[in-house]
């Protein structure tokens, strides 16, 4: 079972998240909350997998609270949820250590998905209009890029995409340990806290190759 907590100032807003995840056979609403404030608390007490964490709340939001969680040890997967696509709220959040992203309005389909992503691998859940929002800061190249060896290269663009270890290794005919081994060498070359921060660091700097096509999603 996948253990998700839900974190939302909107009861209603819970209410439909808990009968839409519980309806599942491998999801479990173990507890929830209503304000950014209580989630070191919940996730304390309720040992979630996956945090469900609304990124706008009145008191303490949901970049603080996500921020909070990534420096516990053994932090459960943030996923964020937001009314609004183009939200530059939700990149704040990816920054501060959650692992994607998705739509209030998503399709149930699409919602438990992002569950099951976040709980059970390590891709990043990065859709494309996140990505765009976060590719318009236009930062300049850091040096560390400089010292990347050309499969890095190859193993950063495919982390940007949200491709698991998995899905890397097969594309560049590698086995999944390979794609570890460079994904530690881009975290450690970059000082990136997580494989999110290295896709936001590759989209931020334009560092995407435009000639790498996407898999049909």
């Amino acid at each position: 079972m996948i253990r998700v907590a839900l974190v939302d100032d909107d009861p209603l807003v819970r209410a439909g998240l808990t009968v839409i995840l519980g309806a599942e056979p491998d999801l479990d609403v173990v507890g929830e909350a209503g304000d950014g404030a209580d989630v070191q608390a919940l996730v304390a007490r309720c040992r979630p997998d996956v945090v469900l964490m609304d990124v706008r709340m009145p008191g303490v939001d949901g970049i603080e609270a996500t921020r909070a969680l990534a420096a516990r040890p053994a932090a459960p997967a943030v996923v964020v949820i937001t009314t609004f696509e183009h939200d530059s709220h939700v990149a704040d959040a990816l920054r501060a250590g959650a692992r994607g992203f998705v739509l209030k309005r998503a399709p149930v389909d699409q919602l438990v998905t992002a569950v099951r992503v976040a709980a059970t691998t390590d891709a990043v859940l990065f859709p494309a209009s996140i990505r765009d929002l976060v590719a318009r800061a236009d930062a300049p190249v850091p040096a560390w890029v400089g010292r990347l060896t050309g499969r890095e290269h190859d193993v950063l663009d495919l982390v940007a995409r949200g491709r698991t270890n998995a899905e890397i290794g097969a594309t560049l005919f590698v086995g999944a340990e390979t794609v570890k081994t460079h994904v530690g060498s881009l975290l450690a070359k970059s000082g990136a806290r997580d494989r999110t921060a290295l896709a936001i660091a590759a989209h931020e700097c334009g560092l995407l190759r435009p000639d790498h096509r996407e898999a049909p999603s």
